[in-house]
């Protein structure tokens, strides 16, 4: 006989051997009443915590206990749900909180079956259990409680449990089986609403696949050929080529699609076929299609019937991926490489032509003459040159080969070198430089970004006229990076043309498309990427003018005290976290980074990552945004709240939403798929290099603040930025120490949250207090300071935070005179 069996039969009293003895039909009829309507509630509650307050609710009114309480326990024992009745909130928490009874309540969870008892205390230390006094509520001891529990488990799965105690006289057997029939209905009532959780969650998953997927995808009913559904791809194509979505059903009067062999079918032949219940399944074949309008489309086809429950066709499925991109891509190469074929014939024919000149000797030249034939050799070699390179520069973004070698430099040295570049090239425009004298320093490749900026102002230079000058200007962006533009005051940019701007092959409309190989962009793009920056273009329309931006991350006080140096760049300690459920991208993360001297550990399981990352302790975290069974932003949060490192995604999806919403919940940054080595390895590095975060800022109000602040254990010395707690160096993250220095500054007064955004995160930063909590949670951890008795950092509700003014230093009292003896 079991612990449990064995106590439950001894505390049954001569009155309980029959479950209802004494009970007469009304009372029994009213108990079972009461036992239907709340298994009717609890199976009406859509949430696990809702389920648990019914049935604790239930489980005192059908037993006429003191209080109840039931829990949902996690994978590891810790308790995900809670729910009293009876017990006011202090009672409840700590009950909740406390250790002792935390092992009552795995005990409980572990049941096979109801548990009846006269002596709680007695009996869980009959079980070796620690002695539950402290853990019971005020006024009761655990040896005059009496409780009835039963474990709430679902098809062998273990989920918790439920105890009622506290009632005068005992339990009866009858209290005994509400408590078990109560325990089963919130087994199943919890078990459903997880299930309808993770189907909710599975189609919001599918409807976001779908919605951002570039393939059509269309359902027709098989039985009278009616569009079912189609996704935003599918309407975007069907817009594009003039035909009205429903056009897709009436495809029968008038289109044809011809298939990969050549045969042509009539759409009228497929409903027959639909109809016969004999559609074939195509995958992945090559049609050309035709509307009713007379416009076509190519496309790589899949078709897929859908069986009904009767077994016969209910629905065809039906996805398309539009080749006119990858037509107009092999157009848009086919004319770059006939471009490349004439633009190195040109000079070559020249450099023939004056070398054939010069070696003919027949009539004498003067050396003027073999002078300007040898400048032309000399010219046009240099343009096959600067051409080859161009292209190996193409090849080598593409491959994710492209050296770069950042240092610490000054931007207005490389703005001026890029100017006299430009200008000895055969630039007439009037260049204007606007760069502050303080900006901070850039980790920047000098050759490669002067590249850039040459690049760029030759692309301002063909696009407006001479007498229009071109400016340069720089700034800081975000605190940790520098943002390098180039503004012209020519054509300017359509908006439909802003999209693809920086992609290989791309030239601009109308008589200019002859002089730009459509190189030039692409590769100012690659190279930006290649530093952990990015770049992009903005134009108020036609005749407005452009601007053309590109940002590289700033130097830090280790870039500069370090730099060349091994310890500059990705060392052996530095150690990453990557998580992704793809073994091919995740092999690929892994090769990548060994090879560039990073330690590295990976997993494609979401649950393992709290472990992982308390064994590796890593300096960053990679993490893909679409993990099986995890939301990628909860990840991110959990991540952030138990370690300090950065956070990366990767991810295929780069709807700008999602990257914006991924960057203000406190992603270091966000790496669309594919990436090169090249951009990984440098994005690392401009994350290690305190991300995308604002250097300390000083405080915006009164005096420049000199001597150190003092407040208890804690000092800040300002001019070294070395900040003390109970006597030890404390650790801090630029943000942190930026939010201490704040708080310091106006020490007794509140600072606003969005104050703390705009000084510590910079004006442009978005309204986002995630920011804020973390960096406070962060700072607390480090100083030992408590949340709920804070002695550094108080919470101001719903306003900010506030720092108690520090205690003055007391002056030295100079020596009294003694007294005058008289």
């Amino acid at each position: 006989m079991s612990a449990q069996a064995s106590a439950g039969r001894e505390s049954q009293r001569p009155q309980d051997q029959h479950p209802h003895a004494g009970d007469d039909a009304d009372a029994l009829r009213e108990r079972l009443s009461r036992l239907v309507e709340a298994s009717v509630a609890i199976n009406d509650c859509s949430e696990a915590e809702e389920v648990l307050g019914r049935v604790v609710d239930a489980a005192r009114e059908l037993t006429g206990a003191a209080w109840a309480v039931a829990f949902l326990a996690g994978d590891r024992g810790e308790l995900e749900n809670w729910a009293s009745s009876g017990l006011d909130g202090d009672q409840s928490a700590a009950l909740q909180e406390d250790p002792t009874a935390r092992e009552g309540f795995e005990f409980l969870s572990g049941l096979d079956g109801a548990l009846r008892i006269d002596d709680l205390g007695g009996y869980l230390r009959e079980q070796g259990l620690p002695d539950p006094a402290a853990a019971m509520p005020a006024g009761t001891a655990a040896e005059e409680v009496a409780a009835v529990a039963a474990p709430i488990a679902h098809r062998g799965q273990r989920m918790g449990a439920i105890c009622a105690a506290g009632k005068d006289g005992g339990f009866t057997a009858a209290d005994e089986d509400s408590v078990r029939a109560l325990a089963a209905q919130a087994a199943l009532a919890i078990s459903n609403a997880r299930r309808r959780l993770g189907e909710q969650q599975a189609r919001a998953d599918w409807d976001a696949l779908l919605n951002t997927v570039p393939i059509a995808v269309v359902v027709f009913d098989a039985r009278t050929g009616a569009l079912r559904s189609a996704n935003p791809e599918a309407r975007r194509i069907m817009s594009e080529l003039g035909t009205p979505l429903d056009a897709l059903a009436d495809l029968a009067s008038g289109g044809v699609y011809q298939r990969a062999d050549g045969e042509e079918t009539n759409p009228d032949e497929l409903s027959a076929i639909a109809a016969a219940g004999t559609v074939e399944t195509v995958r992945g074949e090559e049609m050309a299609l035709e509307f009713p309008n007379g416009r076509k489309m190519d496309a790589v086809v899949d078709a897929t019937p859908i069986f009904g429950a009767d077994g016969e066709i209910d629905a065809v499925v039906v996805t398309a991926l539009d080749m006119a991109p990858l037509a107009e891509m092999e157009r848009l190469r086919s004319e770059f490489l006939g471009m490349i074929g004439h633009e190195l014939r040109a000079p070559l024919s020249a450099i023939k032509g004056s070398a054939a000149t010069l070696s003919e000797g027949r009539s004498p030249l003067d050396a003027a003459e073999a002078d300007q034939f040898h400048r032309i050799i000399e010219e046009q070699a240099d343009r096959m040159i600067e051409l080859l390179a161009d292209l190996i520069d193409v090849v080598q973004i593409e491959t994710g080969t492209l050296p770069v070698d950042p240092e610490p430099c000054e931007v207005s040295r490389l703005v001026e070198e890029a100017r006299t570049t430009f200008a000895a090239g055969g630039g007439a425009h009037s260049i204007r430089i606007e760069v502050p004298a303080d900006l901070p320093l850039a980790m920047a490749d000098g050759r490669r970004v002067v590249q850039v900026i040459v690049n760029l102002l030759a692309n301002a230079a063909r696009y407006s006229h001479e007498a229009s000058p071109i400016s340069v200007s720089a700034a800081e962006s975000g605190g940790a990076f520098v943002a390098i533009s180039v503004t012209d005051n020519g054509r300017g940019l359509t908006e439909d043309s802003l999209p693809h701007l920086f992609a290989k092959f791309s030239r601009p409309p109308g008589p200019d498309q002859s002089r730009d190989l459509g190189l030039g962009l692409a590769i100012c793009k690659g190279i930006a990427e290649a530093h952990g920056g990015r770049i992009w273009a903005k134009s108020d329309g036609p005749g407005l003018g452009s601007r053309f931006t590109f940002t590289l991350p700033t130097a830090n006080e280790a870039d500069i005290a370090a730099a060349h140096s091994p310890a500059a760049g990705p060392a052996g300690a530095t150690r990453v976290l990557a998580v992704d459920d793809n073994p091919r991208d995740l092999k690929h993360i892994r090769d990548t980074l060994t090879a560039a001297g990073y330690d590295t550990t990976v997993t494609g399981d979401p649950a393992r990552i709290a472990a992982l990352a308390a064994d590796a302790d890593p300096h960053i975290v990679l993490l893909d945004f679409m993990l099986p069974g995890a939301d990628g932003f909860e990840v991110m949060r959990d991540v952030l709240a138990a370690h300090d490192a950065p956070v990366i995604f990767l991810s295929a999806y780069g709807q700008d939403d999602l990257i914006a919403k991924a960057l203000q919940m406190g992603a270091a940054d966000y790496i669309v798929k594919p990436f090169s080595p090249t951009e990984l390895t440098a994005r690392i590095q401009a994350a290690l290099r305190d991300g995308p975060q604002p250097a300390p800022p000083r405080p915006a109000a009164g005096p420049p603040v000199q001597e150190p602040f003092v407040l208890g254990d804690l000092a800040i010395d300002f001019p070294s930025r070395v900040v003390t707690a109970a006597g030890r160096t404390v650790d801090l993250a630029p943000v942190e120490y930026g939010v201490l220095v704040e708080l310091a500054t106006h020490a007794g007064t509140v600072v606003a949250r969005d104050d703390l955004l705009v000084t510590v995160w910079g004006s442009d930063s978005p309204p986002d207090s995630g920011r804020i909590h973390t960096a406070i949670k962060n700072l607390r951890r480090k100083l030992g300071d408590d949340a709920r008795n804070p002695r550094y950092i108080a919470t101001v509700p719903h306003v900010g935070y506030r720092m108690p003014n520090p205690q003055p230093a007391q002056p030295p009292q100079p020596p009294q005179p003694p007294a005058d003896p008289s």
